[in-house]
This record gives C-alpha cells, structure tokens and sequence, in this order.
C-alpha cells in the first residue's frame, strides 16, 4: 500500500535557558515525521543540531530528497542504506518503526526483541552556570538520583564542589562538551575523583581526544561527540569508557539497537543520551535503554510543554511509552 508522508517543523518552549560550553538555547526546533498508509500513522521526531552541520532546513530536504522511496515503501534496513546517519534519517527509521508496531498489532519493543519495558532512571539536567547558580540548581533536585552536570570552563572545580555540596546523595554525570583541553584535564579529572562524579562525558574536542589515552583516569568516561555508530567504536577502545548513543546521531533505533550490541561486546558501558527534544523523540529511546548503564532522558523536563499523551515522569523515573504516543 503507498505510503504518504508529511514532515513538518515545532517549536517548544525550554522552561528558562538551557546552557552547554557551546552556548544557550530558548526553544527546541524539532521536526517531526508523520507516515500514513491511508489507515495508520506513524511518528518519529528528531531534533537537528549545528554542531553536526544541520538545520530544520537541511533536515527537511533530506527527508524529501527519499519521499519516493517512502511512498513505494522502503523498510528500516534499505533506509538505512539510502540516508546517512543523522537527524532526518532518525525521524524516519523512528516513524517506520511506529508504523510496523501499529500495522503488526504488536508493540515495538516485541519487535525489537527487547523484554517488557520497566521505568528507569533518568538523569535530570543542570546547565552550565556560574558555580553559586549551579549550586542552587543543584539543590533544587537534589532529591533525584541521578543528575546530569554541564560543565566544560578552563577551571570547573568551583562547580563540580558546588553541585556536589548541594547535592550530596545524588549520584553526578559531568558533561563538559567537549569543552577542556588537554592542559586542564588532569585538574579537573582530580577533581572529578575528591567529589565522587560516576561518570565525565566527552572531556576533550572529537577528533583531539588521543591525550585520553596516554592519561591515568580516575573517573570513567563516556565519548558522545567522539562516537556517532557501529563504525567508531573501535577506535575509541583505550580512550573511552563508555559511550552515549543517541539516535539523531546513529540516524534512528535501528542502528542504535545494532550499535548497542557492538558497543557491549567491546565491554563498553553504555549511556543513552538525547537532545533537548519532546516526548515522542524519547519514547524509541526509552527501549533502547532498557537495562544501561546510565540513562540521559529528561529533554522534556526541561521543555515549558510537552506533547499530548507525553511519557510519563514520575520522581527520577521514566516510564515506556504508551502506544497513543509512539510504538
């Protein structure tokens, strides 16, 4: 049956300002595509992001440059094969996914082979702030389990102490995108060990990170940046830790699903991460991340409004999709 398809552009607003090293943002601009067999409708969302050359712009014409292929009813693994990875394919594959789970009667986890999804722990975000503002963040969600620090500054250990003092129980995930060099790191990784930080995300600019493996490393540490799909892992055994994966960057859950099972036969541990975005771009990654290590799935805690039937958030909790959302 022909397929039709419909990408359109929303804006959600962030409740305040999100700030990384990179810089801020007010609004989550996100794309979201809509599949339709003339009965069912699947959705899948994706969020383009500069720092990988995207735009909404960019995102759309990729979506449309494969509308034929769409139409005659390309499948998840030739898609793969006609989109490089990245945002705009991620929106497809998630949308494809969400289309075979309706049109099958059966939930997407069944289809990926993934056992009864269970509510998991979810980081919970503090943007990168003058250490006395990200104290009071800190304090402010102190009472959730798991909180994600963004650092990234010339000299971060006012910050990594604060948000430790303030949150004394919580355990912490410092991401500094990619904002330290090879000359601080030893600083703030010493300081990253006398405050019990669990895990330092992408300390060092892609493409700069080999000083990771010539330094001892007190903390481990997970490459986002440095890791898009299956074909870097290797390359970052001895460097890295652990690695986030994220759909818009492997171009959707079926890579993530093949990139997940690489990444755990290297002994790789295995965050899954996402960008600022709504409901329905966690819903696929909220599968993906049954049983990792560490889980970075709160965009739309810090979005001012979510979708209708959005996930639901429950204490440091986050629990699987509801099929009227996704899958």
């Amino acid at each position: 049956m022909p397929i039709s398809l419909a990408a359109t552009v929303e804006h959600f607003p962030i409740a305040g300002t999100f700030t990384i090293s990179r810089g801020s943002k007010t609004t989550a601009d996100v794309v979201t595509c809509r599949l339709t067999d003339g009965t069912l409708t699947g959705s899948g969302e994706c969020v383009p992001y500069a720092r990988y050359g995207e735009s909404v712009e960019t995102v759309l014409s990729e979506i449309e440059a494969v509308r034929p292929l769409l139409v005659r009813g390309i499948g998840r693994e030739e898609l793969q094969r006609a989109m490089k990875a990245g945002a705009a394919r991620n929106a497809i594959d998630c949308a494809l996914w969400d289309l075979e789970a309706k049109r099958s009667g059966r939930s997407a986890a069944y289809l990926a082979g993934i056992a009864e999804p269970r509510p998991l722990t979810t980081a919970y975000t503090i943007s990168l702030a003058e250490p006395e503002a990200m104290m009071a963040q800190a304090a402010q969600y102190a009472h959730r389990a798991l909180l994600k620090v963004k650092v990234g500054t010339v000299d971060d250990r006012a910050r990594i102490r604060a948000v430790r003092q303030a949150a004394p129980a919580s355990r912490i995930i410092l991401d500094a995108n990619e904002g330290w060099s090879e000359d601080n790191l030893a600083m703030h990784f010493s300081a990253c060990h006398e405050n019990g930080i669990a895990l330092v995300e992408q300390p060092l600019p892609a493409g700069r990170d080999e000083p990771l493996t010539r330094i001892a490393r007190p903390v481990p540490v997970c490459a986002d940046e440095s890791v898009h799909g299956t074909e870097d892992l290797q390359s970052l055994v001895g460097r890295y830790d652990a690695v986030n994966i994220k759909l818009d960057k492997t171009g959707g859950l079926t890579e993530a699903l093949r990139m997940r099972r690489a990444a755990e036969a290297l002994g790789l541990k295995l965050m899954v991460g996402c960008m600022v975005g709504s409901s329905l771009a966690m819903a696929p990654a909220v599968l993906l991340a049954q049983g990792a290590d560490f889980i970075d799935l709160d965009g739309p805690l810090l979005l001012a409004r979510d979708r209708d039937a959005g996930l639901r958030y429950e204490a440091s909790l986050v629990f699987p999709p509801e099929p009227s959302l996704w899958g």
